[in-house]
């Protein structure tokens, strides 16, 4: 049921759920998730028994029916809830429909349904991350753009594992550049293993987050699962495999172009990397963007470029990106202004 002001600048609505025991997980420990809710959107939510009352501004009241929705919808599945999860359902309902309204009632694509891997379903948290999965499962090759924090590598190792597991590919291969200015191994104590392992780490991380430690051991005993520097991939042809590489911006135009010719038959290829962190000497040039200003328009490949409102980590780490972009743009300005003097 659902009232609403003649003028339409403010609505309410009423829901009933079926199961108190979930609605209870709903609220969240001390109503945490409902306030969170409340707070991102302008909206105040009140209960009686298992019925919600939610009223304030018409949209962010449609928003917060459908995020409720979408988050009960999960709990019925026996997933979790926790901060971020309220975020990225919030983020989701927010998806525009083409005319400018909330589309509540869209079927939703395929790309924004979880990603199934051993150890728990992967969902994404913003309209961006829906495209880039999208294009992770019907594109050879994708490249990944954007700040820390956006999923970029994460959705990729996910929907790598997921592959793996329904059989689509044989093997999973995730590389990084092993040293941030150049790959100079010579320089780390240890053997070769100790000294690229804290390089690669990142990687064994989102790893073990989708599949139990002892499977991601046999796998990598196997070589069904690889992680490897940047250097181990020349001269080899990668087939029936998906292939990501992460912190691609730390590459040069020749390492990156070597990588990218590695790509067998039956093959895919993840490229991550976010260009306003280059860590290559001063004067060295990052391989991709050399690369993406190269493949840009070239068919069978696909760019998905996250911004700073895609970050799903902490919101700190929204407001630290946008205080860099801030602080790089007011450089840019000033160094704009004393060229034309």
């Amino acid at each position: 049921m659902e009232t609403t002001d003649p003028d339409k600048t403010s609505a309410q609505t009423h829901m009933r759920f079926d199961e108190n025991a979930l609605l209870a997980m709903l609220f969240g420990e001390h109503d945490r998730n409902i306030a969170q809710i409340e707070h991102k959107l302008g909206v105040m939510i009140s209960s009686r028994g298992n019925e919600l009352e939610i009223s304030g501004p018409s949209e962010p009241v449609h928003l917060a029916k459908a995020v409720l929705n979408d988050l009960y919808g999960r709990l019925k599945q026996g997933h979790a809830l926790d901060s971020s999860e309220i975020d990225g359902a919030i983020r989701m309902a927010g998806t525009r429909a083409p005319g400018g309204g909330i589309d509540i009632d869209n079927t939703p694509s395929a790309a924004s349904e979880p990603i199934q891997t051993r150890k728990r379903p992967v969902a994404p948290r913003s309209p961006r991350q829906v495209d880039y999965i999208d294009a992770l499962r019907s594109h050879e090759l994708v490249f990944g753009l954007g700040p820390a924090g956006t999923g970029k590598t994460y959705l990729a190792v996910a929907v790598a594992v997921s592959m793996y597991l329904t059989g689509q590919v044989d093997r999973i291969i995730l590389s990084r550049p092993a040293v941030e200015a150049g790959e100079r191994l010579g320089f780390l104590p240890g053997d070769i293993k100790e000294k690229v392992d804290p390089y690669l780490r990142p990687l064994y991380d989102a790893l073990n987050d989708m599949m139990p430690t002892d499977a991601v051991l046999k796998r990598l005993e196997s070589g069904d699962i690889e992680i490897a520097p940047l250097a181990f991939m020349r001269g080899r042809t990668l087939s029936n495999a998906i292939v990501i590489l992460d912190e691609a911006q730390n590459t040069t135009p020749v390492q990156i172009k070597m990588f990218l010719t590695r790509l067998g038959e039956h093959s895919r290829m993840v490229v991550t990397g976010d260009l306003s962190q280059v860590d290559l000497p001063p004067g060295s040039r990052s391989g991709l963007a050399e690369a993406v200003e190269t493949l840009e328009n070239m068919k069978g490949a696909a760019f998905i470029r996250f911004t700073n409102e895609d970050v799903v980590r902490n919101p700190l780490v929204t407001r630290i990106v946008r205080a860099y972009e801030k602080r790089e743009k007011r450089a840019r300005a000033a160094t704009s202004a004393g060229g034309h003097k």
